[in-house]
């Protein structure tokens, strides 16, 4: 059974920063690794994700604030989130994907609000 790890949430004001952190158990470099966010009163979305080969994908309303990267020596996912806002607030999930099968962490909460 994989698992997976998520920290790095908290309470920022909007325009700040925050970084993410995911760790992942077994063999993280293989894992397509992923983040979806699930707002108040939302359902859970697509945020970014990153392939074992590095390449990455980003939701729309993301794109320019966040990136994604990965440390496959620390078996870490990592989001780099900037210039957040009020919409951003979120609990954000990591997910490791291989061969068909999704393994889930239990989130981390973003809140941003002045």
């Amino acid at each position: 059974q994989v698992q997976v790890v998520e920290s790095g949430g908290g309470l920022v004001q909007p325009g700040g920063s925050l970084r993410l952190s995911c760790v992942a158990s077994g063999s993280f470099n293989l894992y397509a690794m992923n983040w979806y966010r699930q707002g108040p009163g939302k359902q859970r979305e697509f945020v970014t994700s990153i392939t074992s080969g590095g390449s990455t994908n980003y939701r729309d309303s993301v794109k320019g604030r966040f990136t994604i990267s990965r440390d496959n020596a620390k078996n870490t996912v990592y989001l780099q989130m900037n210039s957040l806002k009020p919409e951003d607030t979120a609990l954000y999930y990591c997910n490791a994907f291989l061969s068909g099968r999704v393994y889930w962490g239990q989130g981390t909460q973003v809140t941003v609000s002045s």
